[in-house]
């Protein structure tokens, strides 16, 4: 307890949370929102091609970070030592992991699409295994052989129709999208950090738009068919400025405040949210087999989480 909640002007203040609580509060919102934004982007493409909606994404959310960060006194170029994680960031996570991913949820359900995009921890432990030469712990291995089996099942003849056009593309692409992710998670813990990621987020969403953008005007024509109803503007705005841009600033503000493991356990639940209100907003069936699938996954990724921990 504080000293300033010892005196009589604190008595007469209104109640205020407990440091952690205040945090962790808006981390659930977060997760809310991310887990949400995936039947959102499914209701979206209905109208909007797959890179034109990546890049509207980033596009206005970068508009609202530079804004955000410009009051702040925070906007300047990024220093040439932040430049690789400024590309890795805005070119493998943003730019391929999302255009991957809204690519594949045009060919699959998205109850699939968000548990195996969020397949990245497994993946991350056989990536730095292979680039790093970090054998992973009996833990680790286990981890990897139960969240493995659970992707398996999932994108099996069991779970996938594969006689249906591009469902075997459309996993492929989720699992490669995780992939690029790994490896950016990889990269975000061996690099020096001279710019807070908040002042760089900006610009590694406007490296990501452009690229988007440029493809997308080639392989989806130009963006003016697209039909900007009330409705789907809200989709947009919800899409991007509330669902990237601020849970970005919510994710920088109030992630570091704590623990790694405690915040992998926090984005656990955006996959789990986006699973049940892909089955609230869009009627996706969970199969017994997804729900086995489905648990193995989890199972994998907490005792990663775990054991990452231990080995820390």
């Amino acid at each position: 307890m504080s000293h300033a909640q010892n005196t009589p002007i604190a008595s007469l203040a209104p109640i205020q949370l407990p440091a952690g609580t205040g945090t962790r509060l808006w981390l659930l919102a977060m997760v809310l929102l991310w887990g949400l934004s995936w039947p959102a982007t499914a209701l979206a493409l209905q109208s909007v091609p797959p890179l034109w909606l990546a890049a509207i994404r980033f596009g206005s959310a970068a508009v609202c970070l530079f804004v955000f960060v410009g009051l702040r006194g925070q906007l300047r170029l990024p220093p040439r030592a932040d430049w690789p994680i400024v590309a890795s960031i805005g070119l493998l996570q943003m730019m391929a992991f999302t255009g991957m991913g809204m690519i594949a949820m045009t060919r699959t359900d998205t109850s699939h699409a968000v548990l195996l995009a969020y397949t990245t921890p497994l993946w991350s432990l056989l990536m730095g295994w292979a680039m790093f030469r970090q054998a992973p712990s009996r833990a680790q291995a286990l981890a990897l052989a139960v969240g493995l089996s659970g992707v398996a099942l999932i994108v099996s003849p069991l779970e996938m129709d594969w006689q249906r056009p591009g469902v075997v593309t459309g996993a492929a692409l989720l699992l490669g999208g995780a992939i690029c992710w790994s490896a950016v998670i990889l990269h975000i813990r061996r690099h020096r950090w001279t710019t807070p990621p908040l002042a760089l987020a900006p610009w590694q969403m406007l490296l990501a738009t452009i690229p988007l953008t440029a493809i997308a005007c080639a392989v989806e024509g130009s963006p003016a068919a697209i039909p900007m109803t009330p409705h789907l503007l809200q989709l947009l705005a919800f899409i991007g400025p509330v669902a990237t841009s601020a849970c970005f600033v919510i994710s920088a503000e109030h992630g570091r405040r704590i623990s790694a493991f405690a915040m992998s356990n926090f984005t656990l639940g955006v996959p789990l949210i986006g699973v049940l209100a892909s089955v609230f907003f869009l009627g996706n069936r969970l199969s017994a087999v997804f729900l086995a699938g489905l648990t193995l996954v989890f199972a994998g990724m907490v005792l990663a989480g775990m054991a990452a921990r231990r080995r820390a």
